[in-house]
């Protein structure tokens, strides 16, 4: 398995744990909208990740065999997160674009944190 995949495996779960967290805090606090919210934004930006993986893994096949790769998906990746918040705007008194949108940034903040303790772990031995 490369690097990009165990990255990937090892964010995809922290991310995973989060979820499970959120809806623990959904279901049984009193911040309903603000958990749902943060559900809603980080399956958004789980998602964009994965693309993300996905067009760079395409890139880098396309590189190896001398092809050109049109883009790494960043339209499909903005109407993503832009659906996330027509819903916070649909449903406001479900939804928080706030909380939508610090669900989205999820991904980026788990990928800085693992990175540092990965970092870490590497100066270590």
């Amino acid at each position: 398995m490369n690097e990009l995949q165990q990255h990937w495996r090892r964010h995809k779960s922290y991310i995973l744990y989060l979820l499970a967290l959120y809806v623990l805090g959904w279901g049984f606090s009193s911040y309903e909208k603000i958990f749902l919210s943060l559900i809603i934004g980080t399956i958004v930006g789980l998602f964009n990740t994965w693309t993300l993986i996905r067009r760079v893994e395409r890139l880098g096949r396309a590189v190896i065999l001398g092809r050109r790769v049109v883009s790494l998906g960043m339209l499909s990746r903005m109407a993503a997160a832009t659906l996330g918040a027509i819903f916070a705007l649909r449903y406001p008194e479900h939804l928080s674009i706030v909380w939508i949108v610090v669900g989205l940034m999820t991904s980026y903040v788990v990928i800085m944190i693992d990175f540092f303790f990965q970092k870490n772990k590497e100066e270590e031995r």
